[in-house]
């Protein structure tokens, strides 16, 4: 009786696929999502000079690890698919995770070949202390991480709440990008404060300028659209307190740019320190 054919290799003519990572100081978290990132073809990890264990540990793990000083979220993650060893990048931040769903359907278009697709976006499902954010203005997020970079990339002048985008068609995937943006409540108050600045700052280059009336309605607009229109009150006192801090994000970034317009500093300049990276 003749042998049964051996199964095929969906990945050997499938197209190679690199992982990209942005990081700063992950020691507690970066092999979590390196490890997430296995059915990639290689993992790159663009580290701006940690003073922890990131690079290390990244390394252990068969990372390349490239340094590079901090200029941008936008302009590192250029940066990093630019050293990538081929042309599909999936793009994460360090406190970011594949969940299985996604991988399943990352691997099924990686052995259709990625056709008719340029890039492929996803949800975004973040974990806030202690339970994942379902509803609301967190959910589900989708974000652009899996793309051909021959046909887009980083681009733009924003370096924060960067976004990549692609010349052709962009396709939903089903399935989860596991997210873990907060490490506290105050390193989430820390990490909006300089957001906001960061936009105020952008916006006013961009010739932008807030009203009085954005600065009073704004910031109330933001927390009923994501609490009460799009259901945030369904994750109980979770989706509550993030309602009210993104609606303060917003409160906090008005005022900076009606600051700015006006001729009033927004910070002291001891608080100015290059290399600062906090990814939320």
């Amino acid at each position: 009786m003749a042998a049964s054919p051996a199964p095929a290799d969906t990945r050997r003519d499938a197209p190679a696929l690199s992982g990209c990572i942005i990081a700063f100081n992950e020691a507690d978290r970066i092999a979590d999502c390196i490890a997430s990132l296995a059915f990639c073809d290689e993992v790159v990890v663009v580290d701006s000079h940690s003073t922890d264990a990131t690079a290390r540990i990244a390394a252990d793990l068969g990372a390349r690890v490239i340094q590079r000083p901090f200029d941008g979220f936008r302009s590192q993650k250029q940066f990093a698919i630019e050293q990538a060893a081929h042309d599909w990048v999936l793009c994460l931040d360090a406190d970011e995770r594949v969940g299985e769903a996604l991988r399943t359907s990352i691997e099924a278009e990686r052995a259709r070949g990625f056709e008719d697709a340029a890039g492929y976006r996803f949800a975004r499902l973040s974990e806030y202390f202690g339970k994942f954010l379902r509803h609301g203005n967190a959910y589900p997020d989708r974000v652009l991480r899996l793309f051909d970079r021959r046909r887009g990339g980083w681009r733009g002048k924003r370096e924060v709440h960067e976004a990549a985008s692609v010349d052709g068609p962009v396709r939903t995937l089903s399935g989860d990008l596991i997210h873990y943006p907060y490490r506290s409540l105050e390193a989430q108050l820390q990490k909006t404060q300089r957001y906001a600045r960061m936009m105020a700052e952008h916006d006013f280059a961009r010739g932008k300028r807030a009203t009085l009336g954005k600065l009073i309605l704004s910031p109330a607009w933001r927390f009923w659209r994501g609490y009460l229109f799009r259901g945030g009150f369904l994750d109980g006192w979770h989706g509550l307190v993030y309602a009210y801090v993104r609606a303060n994000y917003v409160r906090q970034k008005t005022i900076m740019l009606w600051l700015l317009q006006n001729g009033r500093a927004i910070e002291s300049p001891k608080e100015s320190q290059p290399g600062r990276h906090v990814k939320d």
